[in-house]
């Protein structure tokens, strides 16, 4: 099932710094098709029936269990809904699989398991891989017959993947490779039919291998111990002279850099979506305990500390799951584009995960933390009982803490962001430059008081202030840079300042366009209400935005250019005073009121 494609002007990745977007080239989940709507009702049965039960055989790593639930999810077409019809997918839309990955979020330990079979298992083949590799593997990887792990980090190299000591050399007569090495922190390594490695051929050329479990030298250490995601099988996995055939080379040799690199973009999207989804369990936790404790004569949820924590949790997730579901369309319609140029399935696939790595750097980021509050306010609010592995509030919390870590730590993906950013202007993929010189020459000349006019104009307006913030921080570094007195590469904590301003913005417009274009269809939830959760969100976001710009701009600007730069930070930031107070409060009343999440 293909999506007509949308938007025939395309949003370029990083784009959505200099370029504005409307609401009709947004895809939001309060507006499906009746297809996507009985996949989210099939994958909804799959989590209620199949790993709601289960959940505390999972965590015990019951065997066989989670080989079990892969399988029950390849006969209902779960593990092929993103792969081609010729391998036995169903070449589902990337919004129908956003769909099904949101809804599968909630499923703790077992989300990891069919992210890595799914995502980084399964997707380098169906990128790189031969014809015959395709043929070969494909079709028993999606209905679930073999499982798939990926082996990438190592003792010795984590986030600098390419410094990796696994090594892989050719037989004399060409036939086979001998891998020698170790891998550490390998998903589904305990029940996997076949791992991705990755390796070194001759000790220098980092390719990928397909290696199948039964290959003789092959070992695993015994399943870690670990904080969180206890049922997901995590194992080491060793080579001592491993007989690889030369035939299950994956891609080109010397560049397996690229297949490690493309494979991530999508697990970090995935990733970001499954934790947005994750969430909406967490807060449905959080309100009903809110609404049933009862102290001091009355629910717990009726007071203002409860109500700001319960409000919070659900603006912040509803930032996320816009930003999401933005960047699900605008992949959908770079691959639609592909296709319609004679791009195979896979191939464009490929080619809009590449496009928007920004964006999918985003979303693991913004997911990943916004997880990581909801889960710890939900603790917060059961109190003593959050404390006790009796109760799911445990859970949840210990689990969320492995997401700012894997798929790339939300440090280097910070970093990733910025400097893909700046590559792709330093090759004229977009222009930066222009637009930065732009708000240069707007902070010599004298401001405007004309005031925008017409629906979320103040919004709109915080929204091109944003991007004159960011153009005019990263402009004035990026001159610094071109002077010779700084090297942007050596401060990371101004990447890291530019990052969140960059995640600001696209949060920020992601939830304007989703709130605008919910004004104009029947919902359950009045508008003003979605109103107020947009106010909030832009209120702190200036603040944010105040703050990431000044500190970045101290750090490398002073005297009369300093003083330049902070008096645009002011005349940037406009958006008016908001009572967050009573906004909080509304959305916090229908939050107890629907008993949950109830937002999407």
């Amino acid at each position: 099932m293909e999506d007509t494609l949308i938007n025939a002007d395309v949003l370029k990745g990083g784009e959505f710094l200099i370029r504005e977007s409307s609401p009709e080239h947004v895809f939001i989940p309060e507006i499906l098709t009746e297809e996507q709507a009985m996949v989210k009702q099939m994958a909804t049965d799959f989590l209620n029936n199949e790993i709601v039960p289960n959940r505390a055989r999972i965590e015990k790593q019951e065997p066989g269990l989670s080989v079990a639930l892969l399988e029950k999810a390849g006969e209902l077409g779960l593990l092929g809904a993103h792969m081609p019809a010729q391998y036995g997918g169903t070449e589902l839309d990337t919004n129908t699989n956003t769909v099904i990955a949101d809804v599968l979020g909630p499923c703790g330990s077992f989300s990891t398991s069919i992210a890595a079979h799914t995502g980084i298992g399964m997707l380098p083949i169906l990128y790189f891989g031969t014809e015959a590799q395709k043929e070969k593997y494909l079709p028993k990887l999606i209905s679930g017959e073999t499982k798939a792990a990926y082996c990438l980090t190592e003792p010795g190299s984590g986030s600098d993947a390419l410094n990796a000591k696994t090594r892989a050399d050719l037989s004399a007569d060409g036939s086979h490779y001998l891998l020698n090495g170790q891998k550490m922190w390998i998903t589904n390594a305990g029940f996997a039919d076949m791992f991705i490695v990755f390796a070194k051929i001759g000790g220098e050329k980092f390719t990928g291998f397909i290696v199948d479990r039964n290959t003789p030298g092959i070992t695993l250490g015994e399943e870690e111990d670990k904080l969180g995601i206890k049922g997901s099988s995590t194992r080491q996995v060793f080579f001592e002279n491993a007989k690889v055939p030369a035939e299950n080379v994956l891609g080109e040799i010397g560049k397996g850099h690229l297949i490690a690199f493309n494979a991530l973009n999508i697990g970090r999207y995935k990733l970001g979506v499954m934790c947005i989804g994750g969430n909406k369990e967490v807060i449905n936790m959080a309100v009903r305990y809110a609404n049933e404790r009862v102290q001091f004569g009355q629910p717990i949820g009726s007071f203002g500390a409860i109500q700001h924590k319960l409000a919070e949790m659900a603006i912040r997730n509803f930032a996320a799951e816009s930003a999401g579901y933005r960047t699900s369309q605008l992949m959908q319609d770079k691959k639609s584009e592909a296709a319609s140029e004679g791009k195979s399935y896979g191939q464009a696939m490929l080619e809009a995960a590449e496009e928007y790595a920004i964006e999918c750097s985003i979303l693991k980021v913004i997911g990943s933390e916004v997880t990581d509050y909801c889960v710890d306010e939900n603790v917060q609010i059961h109190g003593g009982i959050g404390f006790s592995e009796e109760y799911p509030a445990a859970r949840a919390y210990r689990d969320s803490r492995i997401n700012r870590i894997y798929e790339g730590t939300n440090e280097i993906n910070r970093m990733l962001m910025v400097d893909q950013l700046f590559k792709r202007a330093l090759k004229g993929q977009l222009d930066i430059v222009g637009p930065a010189w732009a708000v240069q020459k707007e902070l010599a000349s004298m401001p405007s008081f004309e005031k925008t006019e017409g629906d979320y104009a103040e919004e709109y307006e915080a929204i091109a202030d944003f991007r004159k913030i960011i153009l005019m921080v990263a402009g004035g570094a990026a001159k610094m840079q071109m002077d010779g007195k700084l090297n942007m590469k050596e401060e990371q904590e101004l990447l890291m300042n530019c990052a969140d301003m960059l995640i600001d913005l696209f949060a920020a417009e992601s939830m304007l366009l989703r709130v605008q274009k919910l004004a104009g269809i029947q919902k359950e939830i009045p508008q003003e209400v979605y109103d107020a959760m947009l106010q909030v969100y832009f209120h702190d976001a200036t603040a944010r935005m105040g703050k990431n710009a000044t500190d970045a701009l101290v750090s490398f600007a002073e005297g009369d250019l300093l003083k330049t730069f902070l008096m645009g930070v002011k005349r940037f930031l406009k958006y008016p005073p908001v009572n967050v107070k009573e906004k909080r409060r509304l959305v916090a009343g229908f939050l107890r009121k629907a008993n949950g999440w109830c937002f999407s």
